[in-house]
């Protein structure tokens, strides 16, 4: 597994916080990671209302100021996807 470091949370101040990778090995098509913080259990049965989500899932929240950091996951999930990572 090699996973590209992405970013963090722009605004924080200690090491656990909201974050971004690609795990630019895996096959067919690379995959996003993302660290973040769980959902409250409202949030999540709304959620559910659209989409079940077994035990191995689950929902989290990536803070508006992370858009930058997930546009950047995705345009180098999509380079690692044509091989030019």
């Amino acid at each position: 597994m090699a996973l590209l470091f992405v970013g963090i949370d722009p605004e924080t101040k200690t090491d656990q916080c909201p974050a971004a990778w690609v795990d630019v090995e895996m096959k067919p098509e690379p995959d996003i990671l993302f660290q973040g913080w769980l959902a409250d259990e409202e949030t999540q049965a709304e959620c559910r209302k659209n989409s079940p989500h077994p035990d191995t899932e689950a929902v989290i929240r990536m803070p508006y100021r992370m858009i930058d950091i997930i546009r950047k996951a995705c345009d180098a999930a999509e380079q690692a996807a044509a091989g030019k990572l």
